[in-house]
């Protein structure tokens, strides 16, 4: 009994719980989930800050308020929990943990546009893929609705899972809850446009330096896992990595999105369009050839491979820690 009772209490059972809590249900509707009322926290201090003069360091204000806001509450919810019952903050810290990652979620909606694709119905896809992504999608043909399934697959491959997994095996719930703090105020204010240029200026970098380390393991990780997944161009995923992931305007995006068109042997980047206005970005791999709709699975399996083997390298660190100490 104290041998179980011990276990429940290990950080690493808490992440393999969060992890299979996440694959089980992801987020169900009918769960209350953190990160929508963090949104909602969000667009209330925007419409009243993001106004007149000093917007650099209202928006400052507006990421240190909301960082530490859900820090002292997600720690003292936890706290709450564990004297009401240790198992209560067991269960607490593995749901919040398990809500700030999206596994079954990015599956689930890649698998959304992949199924109307095969069924030829290119009217559903376009109108599943402008739910994930940013870009207009009413007129895009099959080879663009992959491509876009396929960047954010790759793309989301961190913020939504691995770097989410590397703050929490740091410090737990609530640095995992201020992580997706983080990444929601970048969602949210992180535009490099004239409403949130300056306001979301802290925000956006504050992000890009949460998700630095994750990135580049995350392609590392998928680049080990794709030697396992048959038809995988390691050597090529290596070097277009190598060459092309600086390209991308965000400093870590493109390190996954790199790797998964070099293992691919396909093209990513290249023009999308933003509620009408033509937009360029670098191009990511070589077009060795057109892409597919199977590449829309393959993608989904690199996600996989990558925070399966991410997960496993950090547990093993956390091992290694222990056996030092």
């Amino acid at each position: 009994m104290v041998a179980i009772y011990s276990l429940l209490h290990d950080p690493i059972f808490i992440l393999f719980a969060a992890i299979f809590i996440d694959l089980l249900i992801g987020d169900p509707r009918w769960l209350p989930h953190p990160v929508i009322q963090l949104g909602r926290v969000i667009t209330f201090l925007e419409k009243r800050w993001n106004v007149g003069k000093h917007r650099v360091g209202k928006g400052v204000c507006l990421t240190v308020t909301v960082v530490l806001l859900v820090f002292l509450l997600s720690t003292i919810l936890i706290f709450i929990a564990y004297k009401l019952h240790p198992l209560i903050g067991v269960f607490v810290q593995i749901y919040l943990i398990s809500s700030t990652i999206a596994i079954k979620g990015l599956s689930s909606a890649a698998k959304g546009v992949l199924s109307p694709l095969v069924n030829g119905d290119l009217i559903e896809a376009r109108i599943q893929l402008s739910m994930i992504v940013g870009r207009d999608t009413e007129r895009l043909p099959e080879s663009e609705i992959v491509r876009g399934t396929v960047e954010t697959v790759a793309e989301n491959t961190v913020d939504g899972i691995t770097a989410p997994l590397f703050w929490a095996m740091i410090g737990g719930a609530p640095l995992a809850m201020v992580y997706r703090a983080i990444n929601t105020l970048d969602s949210m204010v992180g535009y490099k446009n004239e409403k949130f240029m300056q306001f979301g200026w802290a925000s956006a970098k504050l992000d890009d330096l949460a998700n630095w380390i994750p990135a580049r393991i995350t392609a590392l990780s998928m680049w080990l896992g794709a030697f396992l997944i048959k038809g995988s161009n390691t050597r090529n995923g290596w070097s277009v990595t190598w060459r092309d992931a600086r390209k991308h305007p965000s400093p870590n995006s493109g390190w996954s999105e790199a790797m998964v068109a070099g293992l691919l042997e396909v093209q990513l980047g290249g023009i999308n369009y933003y509620r009408g206005r033509r937009s360029v970005r670098a191009t990511m791999g070589d077009r060795a050839r057109e892409l597919t709709q199977s590449d829309i699975g393959k993608a989904v399996h690199y996600m996989h491979g990558g925070w399966i083997v991410f997960f496993l390298m950090g547990i093993c660190f956390l091992l290694l820690l222990r056996l030092i100490n």
